[in-house]
């Protein structure tokens, strides 16, 4: 059989080679089709695998049954002179081609195509990510590492489950991070599993191995102890166990001898160690408690009467000529800061063409660096984002000229359209979209001044979590695809609204794409004149 060295139907651009597949799920589809091919050549690798051992047995049994004649009267089957020719032929020609087939190497197209295809896979940054991923929608979400393994989460469409292994896989990363909290529930999860009688590559005594010492680092001695005396009893030569565990012997000693010259008892001592609650690390965000609960949808702040004075309306962008006959659907988000959201404002179709136009582009997210004012990637701000000008698409000009006639503010000095496509567990944590005082170089070279206002498009829907959310005021607003939503950054005095800190809730089903217009302060002295009052 002829081998062909297939051609994938289907390549990745070279410019998504190693670009931070995780950090945007348009990207990732990509790799899907990238799988499927790979999986179409791996099945015609097995096809000639399996037509050359057919070949082979045919051969074979031909043999077989001609040996087996021959031995039986040998000088009688080599006196048919037509038997004689044909053992020379056999022995001569027909074996060495038969040693030719089975020494044929069948895997060429297919280890061509991973070749090909090797250059666009993603790395260890990007598993690392994904995995650093789940533990941050576990936190956020509050959900326990069972109901991640088993996949039963809201909205989902494609049920999955982890394995043992990848429970293993979990936890170790978390391990590099030096994060123990993690190591521990998703080794414990691991166990569990393996305890439940699922087969798997990876070991207990590898398990017990991170776990004790996880465990141990949090403080947990007698677990500690416990799980490395269960580990000794599996590999009762275990070096870095048998160690430990003189180790925490030594530890737990001396701890007695001080505890004696305190007034707590043992039972006291133990109680204490049983109750204390094993949390993730603090970090650096304050507000980490509250933004996450506004992600959950808890914490919401917007009391009866405040809610009574929130309404929809149909909005004529100010008497604008072009919405007096056909106004838009308006409603109000929130009073304070005034948060109002725009119903059916933007077309599937407007919505396809920016995404098509976008996502060739699409490239990590960047920050402001404070320190330096320049952009830089931040393991804060999970997405991938493009720029859209008005001049490159009628789409995009139609769009940017609805922002401007909507909020009577000049668009000609805003920024692009900035798209973004959230990745797996995919956010934007607590920020302020305008440059705060201790900023005073954030926008200098736009030279178009503050960003005053945030326009933002919700482009599609979101199963599961991916709220925009305030904690200053405990505002939580959802997407809706069609939708945009919109506020104010600076009080007409020029001076920045620091309740508008928002974040972007990570995703925790689906597919999240936005789009938004930062407008700027040039160009606004007239529609939106200022203030004597700082905060008016």
């Amino acid at each position: 059989m002829i081998w062909c060295i297939l051609v994938l139907s289907f390549l990745l651009p070279h410019s998504y080679a190693h670009m931070d597949f995780f950090t945007s799920i348009g990207h990732m589809t990509d790799l899907i089709n990238t799988e499927k091919d790979l999986v179409t050549s791996l099945k015609d690798y097995i096809k000639a695998e399996e037509s050359k051992l057919e070949q082979i047995k045919k051969w074979a049994e031909k043999l077989d049954q001609l040996t087996d004649t021959a031995t039986k009267d040998p000088e009688g089957f080599l006196g048919h002179p037509v038997n004689a020719f044909k053992l020379m032929k056999r022995l001569n020609t027909e074996w060495g081609e038969l040693e030719n087939l089975v020494l044929k190497d069948m895997s060429d197209g297919f280890i061509s195509n991973m070749t090909i295809q090797r250059q666009y896979f993603p790395n260890d940054e990007d598993q690392a990510g994904a995995a650093k991923a789940l533990l941050r929608l576990q936190d956020t979400y509050n959900l326990d590492t069972d109901t991640l393994s088993r996949g039963n989460l809201p909205g989902v469409k494609h049920k999955s489950f982890l394995t043992a292994e990848d429970c293993f896989e979990l936890g170790k990363i978390a391990y590099t991070e030096a994060d123990y909290y993690h190591t521990e529930l998703w080794m414990e999860q691991a166990l569990k599993q393996l305890d439940d009688g699922e087969m798997s590559t990876v070991d207990t005594v590898s398990i017990l191995d991170y776990l004790s010492y996880a465990v141990y680092q949090q403080g947990d001695l007698d677990k500690a102890m416990m799980l490395t005396k269960r580990l000794l009893e599996l590999d009762p030569e275990h070096q870095r166990a048998n160690g430990n565990l003189k180790y925490f012997e030594y530890i737990m000693s001396k701890e007695k001898e001080a505890n004696k010259s305190t007034t707590k008892t043992d039972s006291q001592t133990d109680k204490e160690t049983k109750t204390k609650k094993k949390e993730p690390s603090k970090d650096y965000l304050p507000e980490r408690q509250k933004y996450e609960m506004l992600c959950r949808g808890e914490g919401l702040k917007m009391t009866p009467r405040r809610q009574k004075k929130l309404f929809c309306r149909y909005y004529d962008g100010n008497q604008n000529p072009k919405y007096i006959l056909g106004p838009v659907k308006q409603e109000d988000e929130w009073d304070k800061p005034r948060i109002v959201r725009f119903l059916e404002i933007i077309s599937d179709e407007e919505i396809e063409t920016v995404k098509e136009l976008a996502k060739p582009r699409l490239s990590r997210a960047t920050v402001h660096d404070p320190q330096t004012g320049k952009l830089t990637t931040a393991h804060y701000r999970v997405s991938k984002s493009a720029w859209l000008s008005g001049y490159e698409s009628p789409v995009v000009s139609r769009i940017n000229l609805r922002i401007q006639d909507l909020t009577g503010l000049d668009v000609s000095t805003a920024e692009e359209l900035q798209v973004a496509n959230y990745g797996v567990g995919g956010q934007y944590e607590p920020h302020f979209d305008f440059g705060r005082k201790d900023e005073p170089d954030a926008f200098k070279e736009l030279g178009t001044g503050n960003r005053i206002a945030t326009w933002l498009f919700y482009m599609s829907d979101v199963s599961a979590g991916g709220a925009t959310v305030f904690p200053e005021v405990g505002a939580s607003v959802w997407p809706k695809k069609g939708t945009a939503v919109f506020w104010y950054n600076l009080f007409p005095s020029g001076e920045g609204d620091y309740s508008t800190r928002h974040a972007a809730c990570p995703v925790l089903v689906g597919n999240k794409w936005v789009s938004n217009k930062w407008i700027h302060e040039r160009g606004q002295e007239f529609r939106r004149p200022c203030t004597l009052s700082e905060l008016e």
